[in-house]
């Protein structure tokens, strides 16, 4: 049984065959496995989400009903339980994330593969998958360092990533392999990240890297469900990036795609009203600059009232000036580049695959991670997503084998 991909998708799939006894060589195009999850553990090993499933659910969007019956295998109790198998303990956030308890990911994965390893699982560093030997569909090609080799597999479990992060090995290259088969794959959009906008040089030069705090942002969608949420995000060189804004980033991306551009709507003052705004500015300012008036009178900091000169308003008309405040528009006009983005959206199309995330068009072949066509916000969405698949595709393979 051959795994192509040492993400947490695929090692998870090795996991399931090899606790099965079924024996497991698992691939990868990366001097060592799970470096995508190193790096995403950096900040903190943020596993998964600890909110009621109907809520967790929803943060799926249009594909949240290929996903449920994975998730209800393997939901977020679940991957608590495996994760204290492995001997690392966690605990709920004040935001309901769930973190091991040191917050790191480097114990958790070298648990995890001494386990694989000591179940007879093997690995195979640099090893580029470059297809099917086009004589024998069942051998495997690959780039290694020491030229092509073969393996021959009875079934394969693929999961390769997105197409971010390529320097981690989410190269996206595996699209065309695929496409060649047959495979309907959806392109791969960046997701969860920044965005371009064309801010003048002044506010480029003095503003790029600062945060903008307590802020609502909102993103308005007749044609469906558009975006309404508090939080920060961080003005870049190029646009902006962050939290609050990788959350709305498949909203605004699919608005850009659709009408060339997105507007973004920020709320500067979201815990006061537009009333009570305008009477902090009744008075006059006297000898104050303005700077120092709207600190004083609104507790504005100098990047909100930077971003509201950004926007040309007339300071001098109090009611125009306090309603931009509270709904300043921001357009974004393109997406960042895929690479630099946290995941992607698009993939293989969950109807060219049965309920066991076999490929349709290719018997014995499996899919699962990132690589499937849907997307997610951070937060433990895309990471518990990756685990639940990739033991769909292992449950899938092994059931596969047995009718053989």
């Amino acid at each position: 049984m051959a795994v192509i991909g040492g993400g947490p998708a695929g090692l998870m799939a090795a996991e399931v065959l090899s606790n099965a006894h079924v024996k497991v060589d698992v691939y990868d195009a990366m001097p060592s496995v799970g470096r995508k999850f190193l790096l995403a553990g950096k900040g903190g090993m943020n596993l998964t989400h600890s909110e009621p499933l109907n809520s967790f659910m929803s943060r799926y969007g249009i594909h949240a009903p290929h996903l449920k019956p994975a998730l209800d295998d393997f939901n977020s109790d679940a991957i608590r339980l495996w994760t204290q198998n492995l001997g690392i303990e966690t605990f709920i956030g004040s935001s309901g994330r769930v973190f091991p308890r040191d917050m790191k990911a480097a114990p958790l994965l070298r648990a995890w593969l001494h386990r694989l390893r000591t179940a007879g699982v093997k690995f195979h560093s640099r090893y580029q998958w470059q297809g099917w030997d086009e004589n024998d569909p069942t051998q495997l090609c690959f780039q290694t360092p020491d030229g092509e080799r073969k393996a021959q597999a009875d079934a394969v479990i693929l999961a390769l990533g997105g197409g971010s992060w390529k320097k981690l090995g989410s190269t996206g290259e595996w699209v065309g392999l695929l496409t060649g088969r047959g495979v309907d794959v959806a392109a791969l959009k960046p997701s969860n990240c920044g965005f371009n906008v064309n801010w003048s040089a002044y506010f480029r030069e003095h503003f790029a890297g600062q945060p903008i705090k307590n802020v609502r942002l909102a993103v308005y969608c007749p044609e469906g469900e558009g975006f309404n949420q508090l939080g920060e995000f961080i003005i870049t060189e190029n646009g902006v990036e962050g939290g609050l804004i990788y959350a709305l980033s498949a909203v605004a991306r699919e608005k850009i795609e659709l009408h060339g551009f997105a507007t973004l709507y920020a709320d500067l003052a979201p815990d006061r009203s537009l009333e009570y705004l305008i009477d902090r500015l009744a008075q006059p300012r006297g000898k104050q600059s303005l700077s120092n008036y709207l600190r004083k009178r609104l507790h504005l900091d100098t990047i909100k009232i930077a971003l509201l000169r950004e926007t040309g308003v007339n300071f001098d008309d109090v009611v125009t000036l306090c309603t931009t405040l509270k709904k300043l528009p921001i357009s974004l006009v393109a997406t960042r580049p895929i690479d630099e983005a946290i995941s992607t959206a698009g993939g293989v199309n969950f109807a060219g695959l049965d309920k066991q995330l076999m490929i349709r068009a290719l018997p014995g072949v499996f899919c699962a991670g990132e690589m499937l066509d849907w997307e997610a916000p951070t937060g433990g969405y895309l990471l518990t997503a990756c685990f639940a698949t990739g033991r769909a595709a292992g449950l899938g393979a092994l059931s596969w084998l047995q009718l053989q």
